[in-house]
């Protein structure tokens, strides 16, 4: 049977054969040209980086390998990173072997715990993730065997290595800053024949009543947030940082670090928050009418409808519909879920009236924080630790094909405005 190791190993093959003809054919074909506006804007929509796991069509949503995410939503975290490893889903041995390799890397180090414990109890439940991520950094396969001496062509299978352990163990030290930060209870340990998202959700502890059902709310939101192409602020992050042949303890640390940013991953809880000031104001879910008011006094107050538009895309988030559909199924009625429905049925159109707004459609964070909500996680400044469990998948897959195809140090050139002046006159 055949291990991930040795299904990449013919891949690779392939792929730095691909890379090396692209090169050779189209080297010195423009891609993209930078205006001074971008240069200013923080470069967006500058083509600058190769990120072959996910795409984000503007039309389309998320793309993984191809496959568009609405197709893969019914899908487990570990299929999924598999997929985005070899560009292909796994037969059902595949998977076994696959998962199998995942289980037996669950334990976290006691020291890792003591740290933890050690931290002010009021600690951020980002800052605690990424302690415990750093601290684990001597357990870094690619940090030993980069020291001892290893071909540039063998990084990949340390950094592979790297990154099955940490997948591997963050569901455990996720659920335990739970319990931790959250006085939950003790911290309870990985059962080791269970799944990723069976296994999160036994040591999350939150009791059985409806554990199946937030089973495949979870199964489907570690799915959902798992890759967005490697132009975001924690895919970059990641990137540069690994770029710089630091383990992937260092990278995936630094990119959850951006996720932690209320421009990027806190933007679920930030659209809750709102909806649940929105239902603290009427006492209730609010009418399509009085919606309509609030939008409107939104928009006149100078600010942005939380969850709504998007960086990228210009339709409906595919993510946000499954969400959308997930509820439906399962609380339709549930007073918090029945204001994200209506909100969805009334802001698109409203928006549409502003001129300036190029997409009025929601995104992914319009729904999820309603959704972890609703089955009792209702600490807002855990969601983003939630989101990072997920993202773990796509970061890795990124760093350890970089890492195959050599991939070079991240230095693009920095002007001055002095520069700019004289350039532009």
């Amino acid at each position: 049977m055949s291990t991930i190791f040795d299904i990449l190993s013919k891949k690779i093959i392939e792929w730095r054969k691909e890379e090396s003809s692209i090169i050779e054919k189209g080297g010195t074909k423009v891609l993209s040209e930078v205006t001074v506006a971008q240069a200013y804007g923080g470069m967006r929509g500058v083509s600058s980086i190769i990120c072959d796991t996910s795409r984000v069509p503007q039309d389309q949503g998320l793309i993984i390998r191809e496959k568009p995410l609405k197709d893969l939503l019914n899908k487990t975290p570990e299929e999924i990173f598999f997929l985005l490893l070899t560009s292909e889903l796994p037969d059902s041995n595949e998977l076994n072997e696959f998962s199998a390799e995942i289980k037996k890397r669950k334990i976290v180090p006691q020291y890792v715990w003591d740290v933890l414990k050690a931290m002010p109890h009021d600690s951020h439940p980002m800052t605690m993730l990424n302690t415990a991520i750093l601290v684990l950094q001597r357990e870094s396969i690619f940090s030993k065997q980069y020291d001892r001496g290893m071909r540039k062509e063998d990084y990949w299978k340390a950094t592979l290595e790297d990154g099955l352990n940490i997948v591997s163990k963050l569901p455990a030290i996720a659920a335990g800053i739970y319990r931790m930060r959250f006085n939950k209870g003790e911290i309870i340990l990985p059962e080791a024949e269970m799944d990723l998202t069976s296994d999160y959700v036994h040591m999350l502890g939150l009791g059985k009543n409806k554990t199946d059902e937030f089973k495949d709310l979870m199964r489907m939101y570690l799915v959902a947030h798992s890759d967005h192409e490697g132009g975001n602020v924690s895919a970059l992050t990641n990137l540069t940082i690994s770029s710089a042949l630091s383990d992937l303890y260092y990278s995936l640390s630094g990119g959850f670090n951006g996720l932690a940013g209320p421009l990027h991953g806190l933007a679920n809880q930030e659209c809750l928050k709102w909806i649940l000031e929105i239902m603290e104001k009427y006492g209730q879910t609010p009418s399509i009418d009085q919606l309509k008011d609030i939008v409107w006094d939104t928009l006149k107050a100078g600010k942005v409808i939380p969850g709504y538009g998007h960086a990228v895309l210009r339709v409906t988030d595919p993510r946000f519909e499954g969400f959308l559909q997930f509820g439906k199924l399962h609380f339709p009625e549930d007073p918090i879920f029945l204001t994200v429905s209506r909100l969805f049925d009334i802001v698109p159109n409203e928006l549409k009236k502003v001129e300036k707004i190029k997409n009025p459609w929601p995104n992914v964070d319009a729904a999820s924080g309603s959704m972890l909500y609703y089955y009792g996680i209702k600490e807002f400044s855990y969601y983003t630790v939630v989101f990072a469990v997920s993202r773990s998948l796509g970061l890795t897959a990124q760093s350890v094909i970089n890492r195959a195809l050599n991939a070079p140090l991240i230095r693009p050139k920095s002007v001055t405005s002095n520069f700019i002046k004289k350039f532009i006159s």
